[in-house]
This record gives structure tokens, C-alpha cells and sequence, in this order.
């Protein structure tokens, strides 16, 4: 079983969080994580992480990362109208994502 997870949602997308400690902020996709349904997002949803030294040079110590956000607590930008849903349309030969409010492409 070869279950493709789609997501609507993709790298270097900008979204703005919706839910959760980080509300109202917004930032551009990093990674789409299909096995969580997550997504990491620059500079959203900071979590303080205990790393080992690795080398002479390497610090170690608490470091602050990244950490995952659920797909469903984020929503993709839209330049004219803000957090949208995507919609898709037939361009063509092409399918395009676009903004469910003012029916621009994204």
C-alpha cells in the first residue's frame, strides 16, 4: 500500500498559523512532513531542544528549534485577501491552486 499523502499546502508557501501558541503569526513553509500531516515554519512554533556535543567545535547544549505544526492549524496567504482555503482550476493543460475568496492563483 503506496498511500501518497496531497496536501494542498507546499514548501515556500507563506501561511499564517490559525490555532495554537503562535496564532497570527506568519512564515514560509521549510519542509511538509506527509507521515505527521505537519509542516515546519520559519520561525513559528520555537521549542527549546537539549543537543549533544558532536565535535570540538560543536557547543552543544539547549538549542532553539523549529518543531512541527499540524497542517490543519495553518492557512496559505493569500497577496490580496490574507489566510485562505486553495482551490483548484483547470488552466489550460495545466491544474493551478487558487484562493477559494478572490479566485487569484497562488
Amino acid at each position: 500500500m503506496n498511500d501518497k499523502k496531497k496536501f494542498k499546502i507546499r514548501k515556500d508557501d507563506t501561511v499564517q498559523v490559525i490555532a495554537g501558541k503562535d496564532k497570527g503569526k506568519r512564515g514560509n513553509v521549510v519542509r511538509v512532513i506527509a507521515k505527521k500531516d505537519a509542516v515546519i515554519v520559519s520561525g513559528i512554533n520555537i521549542v527549546k531542544k537539549a543537543m549533544k556535543k558532536r565535535s570540538q567545535q560543536d557547543q552543544g547544549g539547549i538549542a532553539d528549534v523549529e518543531a512541527p505544526l499540524h497542517i490543519s492549524n495553518v492557512a496559505i496567504v493569500c497577496k490580496k485577501c490574507g489566510p485562505t482555503r486553495i482551490g483548484y482550476k483547470i488552466d489550460g493543460d495545466k491544474k493551478v491552486r487558487v484562493c477559494r475568496k478572490c479566485g487569484e492563483t497562488l
